[in-house]
């Protein structure tokens, strides 16, 4: 249960997986999002960190745009003809390539990204093309992209090929890899709540182990990697598809990628989406604090829902689930559970699992029979769900994500800790932050502290003068991107709409709420955007 900068912050690309992985525990099946309930207008605003504006925002320098005259080395590139290929399931494939290093354009070293694309069912009244990120960082958009599409409003499936891209480093986009499958077994097993110095070691063992293990298998791509980078790949791609302006939905950390892009092109915004928003002006710490009140505010509303039901396994009253999980964590910290695949389940892979099924409510009656499971001594349920969060297979082969959401992370910002007695001074606050998170979360963000390529960015604030409006939606219970992030960031938008859904979950649209979902397809079909502060709930 590690990431560098903070939990990973898209479950979208394993949320179809987690239906699979836990089909046997239970007979009814997930849908593949589902309805929030719990108590309308709940926010996290009183979280840590969460206040309506951000906390970091005094300090955090503004992202200026680029210089509208294109840089000379970068015409080729822009000049690409894109040669789509029927491939899987109704979609086009192709490749195109975008420098490795942007200061250096057309020095020989180049990297080739793939995409996909829907085409528009009605060509004669085709707007254009939408492109779609599902968050992480990591998430593949073109795994995405295939499985969501048939999803979107049939307006939207008419006007728009639908397009997904795998960012630098990410998926089929010359992927990262850093561990082998047993090593990364060991490495998601690493106590992050040590209690002695031997265990800090491990930690930071571990840690530094990933680290080298990345720089060994990326080479040079490891350093160029960063959110900056991808945005100006997503501004040659909607120049290759022939668009004037980008279009587009990001999702959790594809709400960074898409409010990066807006800050260096505002005059390139067609309509744009950003939904489950993250702060690009929170600090390291202060971001990992923030979310991980988060993660205990939906803990929060999981048990006050399970006290409701006659098979909830952690008590009757949110109190005694906190207790009772208090304790589960504690018994596996001393003696890891039994699995049926012969992994035993340690106390880190049970955080881990927890937190998984916190993105979507359509997990909560998973996480409910694994606990009853894990209470009778058997410790499978919540390694599924944590096998699911880290994108393990059945194979014991693990996919790119996670590699890279630590290498895009580590350049994006600073590191927040540099040494173990850095989080050793700061678990108190994330304790206080969240009770059940929080020392995990503190220790899961040293890892960038040994990372080999320096970050190149720092907190910003996004402002996209100029820009046609931008649709930023926020849940007010949502574990991963705090509700308080969205605000923030419509806030410092010049044309920023802030949507809001009171609810729970990670992200609202495409997640069954008529009213979020027909503001944000009338605005993509060529209406207005909804007004600032309007709000839908259940």
């Amino acid at each position: 249960m590690r990431v560098a900068r903070s939990r990973r912050t898209a479950p979208a690309v394993v949320l179809a997986a987690v239906s699979l992985l836990l089909a046997g525990c239970t007979s009814g099946h997930p849908a593949s999002s589902g309805t929030p309930s719990g108590t309308p207008g709940q926010s996290t605003d009183s979280v840590p960190g969460g206040a309506t504006g951000s906390p970091a925002a005094s300090g955090a320098t503004p992202l200026e745009p680029l210089p509208a005259e294109q840089p000379a080395g970068l015409a080729p590139y822009y000049a690409q003809k894109l040669s789509w290929k029927a491939c899987d399931s109704g979609f086009e494939c192709t490749t195109f390539k975008v420098p490795l290093d942007y200061a250096h354009p057309g020095d020989g070293h180049d990297v080739e990204l793939s995409a996909v694309r829907k085409p528009a069912g009605d060509a004669s009244h085709r707007i254009g093309s939408l492109l779609l990120n599902p968050g992480g960082p990591g998430g593949s958009a073109i795994d995405y992209a295939e499985r969501v599409a048939a999803r979107y409003d049939a307006g939207v499936r008419a006007g728009y090929d639908l397009v997904g891209f795998d960012p630098r480093g990410v998926g089929r986009s010359e992927p990262i890899t850093c561990l082998t499958g047993p090593r990364m077994d060991a490495y998601t097993t690493t106590d992050l709540t040590p209690d002695d110095q031997g265990e800090v070691d491990a930690v930071v063992t571990a840690d530094k182990g990933f680290a080298d293990g990345c720089r060994a298998e990326a080479g040079d791509l490891l350093g160029h990697v960063s959110t900056v980078e991808a945005a100006r790949d997503m501004d040659v791609l909607r120049q290759l598809v022939g668009d004037p302006k980008l279009n587009y939905v990001g999702k959790s950390y594809g709400t960074f990628l898409g409010a990066t892009y807006a800050g260096l092109f505002p005059g390139k915004v067609g309509k744009v989406v950003l939904d489950g928003a993250m702060d690009p002006a929170l600090d390291a710490v202060t971001g990992n604090l923030t979310q991980a009140g988060g993660f205990e505010t939906a803990w929060t509303a999981f048990a006050e829902d399970c006290a409701k039901r006659d098979d909830c396994p952690v008590g009757h009253s949110a109190k005694e689930a906190g207790d009772k999980l208090t304790a589960l964590f504690a018994q596996l910290d001393a003696a890891p559970l039994p699995t049926e695949q012969n992994r035993p389940l340690t106390e880190a892979q049970a955080l881990t699992g927890v937190a998984q099924a916190m993105y979507t409510q359509s997990m909560w009656p998973y996480l409910r029979e694994a606990l009853t499971t894990a209470g009778a001594g058997d410790g499978s349920g919540l390694l599924k769900l944590a096998d699911s969060y880290f994108g393990r297979g059945s194979d014991g082969s693990y996919e790119n994500l996670m590699y890279a959401n630590m290498a895009v992370n580590c350049l994006d910002l600073p590191a927040p800790f540099a040494d173990p007695a850095a989080v050793t001074a700061a678990v108190p606050a994330f304790e206080k932050a969240a009770p059940h998170f929080g020392r995990d979360m503190a220790w899961m963000a040293l890892g960038c502290a040994y990372w080999p390529d320096p970050a190149t960015g720092a907190p910003h604030t996004v402002r996209a003068a100029g820009s046609a409006p931008i649709v930023v939606v926020g849940t007010t219970r949502d574990p991963a991107t705090p509700y308080a992030w969205a605000k923030s960031l419509a806030g410092q938008l010049e044309n920023g709409r802030l949507l809001t859904y009171e609810g729970d979950g990670h992200t609202a649209y495409q997640r069954q709420n008529a009213c979020i979902d027909n503001a944000i397809n009338d605005y993509l079909l060529g209406g207005e955007a909804p007004a600032n502060g309007k709000t839908c709930k259940d």
